[in-house]
């Protein structure tokens, strides 16, 4: 009974909220339908009701241990959404918004996501996208102009909504808590020594959203290729692009270093992306590649974005202006002469 009451104490020292233990999806599950599950798994793995099982997308659960309900992701998810809004050039143009919109939403539709989604796009050259908490997906214009095929820019897309139907910002942020847990005795022995391990330990170190452990961002992998595959689009456009910003970077190195730096796409895992593609997923047909207004839509915002290219150089450099009163020089006879010849001024800074 000491030890229970010592836990609760600490969690509440902690600030995080008891009705959130009860949202582990893990903990839901009855132990008789784990285990007919588990047999059902052995005996076909590809409709068992796991990751695997492409046909059961929507109805899996595929998060893990998370201490946060969906209503606090939301949240939470909805704050961030607000500073990077404020922090951020946001691309208003209503064809390219809802055009993105469109497929990130019917890409949401075939994934476990729980939650709505809000998908905008950043007016940004950086070749990235990401997703917060709670479904606030950005788009930057970087990246759906370096897609040449609509499969492509829905296999990155994918991939992000993965990281929010996996719930890997909440999930990261719980195992940050248990460590806090099991790191606060440190504090109590041992005097500096125990705050040295304390520190050690890696306490306190701030979360961001949009860096994941490894593991994580393996799982995005997978289950993003899924959706994408769900979705009706060739999923081997995921493994092409990345495997096409490679090849970019060897022959200009830095053009894409910070290119997807949240989720660097490593040899190992494209190979394991290209295993299950292999394995997992049934061959198809016909696969969706690319349309005729993803081609209209990447013009609109090519257009889109070279208009602000000339505004800002325009608003940074130099700029021709007629004197306002007419400068007198002597001519050859000794006399003054107008001169209203356009001069070159540098704007004030």
């Amino acid at each position: 009974m000491r030890t229970r009451a010592l836990f609760l104490s600490l969690v509440l020292a902690l600030g995080v909220s008891l009705p959130l233990f009860a949202q582990d999806d893990n903990n839901q599950d009855k132990t008789s339908g784990d285990q007919s599950q588990t047999d059902k798994a052995k005996k076909d793995p590809k409709h068992s009701g796991g990751k695997d099982d492409v046909d059961a997308i929507g109805n899996r659960k595929v998060g893990g241990l998370d201490w946060y309900s969906l209503e606090s992701e939301v949240r939470l998810g909805k704050e961030y959404a607000m500073q990077v809004e404020q922090s951020m050039r946001m691309v208003t143009d209503p064809v390219v918004n809802e055009y993105i919109n469109r497929i990130g939403q019917n890409l949401v539709r075939n994934s476990d996501a729980k939650v709505p989604f809000t998908i905008k796009v950043v007016d940004s050259d950086e070749v990235n996208a990401f997703a917060l908490p709670g479904g606030f997906f950005y788009v930057n214009s970087g990246l759906i102009l370096a897609a040449d095929e609509e499969a492509e820019l829905a296999g990155v897309m994918s991939h992000e909504i993965a990281h929010v139907a996996a719930r890997h910002a909440t999930r990261q942020m719980t195992r940050a808590n248990i460590a806090n847990l099991m790191s606060l005795p440190l504090i109590f022995v041992g005097g500096g020594i125990g705050y040295a391990a304390y520190q050690a330990a890696g306490i306190g170190i701030p979360l961001t959203f949009m860096k994941f452990s490894r593991n994580f961002e393996a799982e995005a992998d997978y289950l993003g290729i899924e959706y994408m595959y769900k979705a009706g689009y060739d999923p081997n456009a995921f493994v092409n692009f990345f495997e096409k910003l490679e090849a970019q970077e060897k022959k200009r190195p830095g053009s894409f270093a910070k290119a997807f730096a949240s989720h660097p796409q490593t040899p190992d895992r494209i190979q394991k992306s290209q295993e299950e593609i292999a394995k997992i997923l049934p061959a198809r047909d016909q696969y969706i590649v690319s349309t005729s207004e993803f081609d209209q839509v990447k013009a609109r915002l090519a257009a889109i974005e070279n208009r602000h290219k000339v505004d800002d150089e325009k608003t940074n450099k130099p700029t021709l202006r007629r004197t306002a009163t007419n400068t007198t020089s002597k001519d050859g006879d000794g006399g003054n002469k107008g001169d209203d010849r356009p001069t070159l001024k540098r704007r004030d800074q």
